[in-house]
């Protein structure tokens, strides 16, 4: 925390020092959009379609490193202060906004948080049984991304806030709102079903676990080594010996990871099952996908089909 009372010091020095930015602002006409992770930045360019406006687009997080780890840089802040639209999550790992918002250049932007969209949906982070718990004060759980029923009430107020700013391009960003939101709602539909004709309705995650609103929106039992996206990296014997037995007892023939895991505690609980030969699958949780991988084709919606291809796998 004191690491970034500094980066924001050091921004707002610089903010109130020179107005450099603000004069290039002034010049351009054309809206700034930033988000912090891949889902807003995706949705936002998927509403923007074409971009007939030019609106320049910046996803803050964008080194590979996920939320949990992301520090906002005195130039991060500075684009923060020069934008029109500002998208954020709002929980834990966004502790550092809530300084960068207060400062005067900031008054007159949209800001969208997710968590607050939510309301009294938003879900706090759950200790289910076998998993290992901190005692710190409960959170909220931040990855509300991970609903595709959720997705499509955010794209709205995306939509909403675009069409605010930029009312003669409405028609175009209504349009492209109502068709990726059909788009995400028949994909809902698909987890839907696979989860109906599912013979198992239980996942095992050898990991953390920031999947809590897509299990809750299909009624998926869940158990995992990790809440959320907990800092722990060791589980204990206790653990292990739970989610292995859990394994036997449900004849579970995988055990789920996310993105970039290497698979070290998912390994260990396998080797300590009766049968040792259940399958690694990944999850994608998009924390740390960056717009050079959007470049190359990533997307919110085939990322989502991806994880529905290895859940329907998980839960045969």
């Amino acid at each position: 925390m004191k690491k970034y009372i500094c980066i924001i010091a050091a921004a707002i020095l610089l903010l109130t020092s020179c107005n450099i930015k603000k004069a290039d602002k002034a010049d351009d006409a054309s809206l700034s959009v930033v988000a912090t992770i891949f889902p807003e930045y995706d949705w936002v360019r998927e509403i923007l379609g074409d971009n007939p406006s030019g609106v320049r687009l910046r996803m803050l997080s964008d080194s590979g490193v996920d939320m949990h780890s992301y520090q906002p840089s005195p130039a991060d802040i500075l684009d923060i202060s020069d934008c029109d639209i500002f998208i954020y999550v709002g929980g834990e790992s966004d502790k550092w906004v809530d300084d960068v918002l207060k400062t005067p250049e900031n008054e007159n932007m949209t800001v969208i948080k997710l968590l607050d969209i939510m309301g009294d949906n938003a879900k706090t982070e759950e200790y289910v049984e076998g998993m290992e718990h901190d005692e710190e004060e409960t959170e909220y759980d931040e990855h509300v991304w991970l609903s595709l029923k959720n997705s499509v009430i955010f794209c709205d107020a995306i939509a909403d806030a675009l069409i605010a700013a930029d009312p003669s391009n409405a028609d175009t960003y209504t349009e492209n709102a109502a068709s990726y939101t059909e788009k995400l709602r028949l994909l809902d539909d698909q987890y839907e079903k696979v989860v109906s004709e599912a013979n198992v309705k239980t996942l095992l995650f050898g990991d953390r676990f920031p999947f809590r609103y897509m299990t809750d929106d299909y009624a998926i039992k869940y158990y995992a080594a990790f809440a959320g996206c907990e800092a722990e990296t060791e589980a204990s014997f206790e653990t292990i010996t739970f989610l292995a037995n859990k394994m036997d007892e449900l004849s579970l023939s995988s055990i789920m990871t996310l993105e970039n895991s290497d698979h070290r505690i998912a390994r260990t609980i396998i080797e300590n099952t009766h049968d040792k030969n259940q399958d690694i699958l990944e999850l994608d949780s998009m924390q740390s996908t960056t717009t050079a991988a959007a470049e190359g084709g990533a997307s919110y919606l085939a990322i989502m089909q991806s994880n529905l291809d290895v859940l329907q796998k998980a839960l045969q």
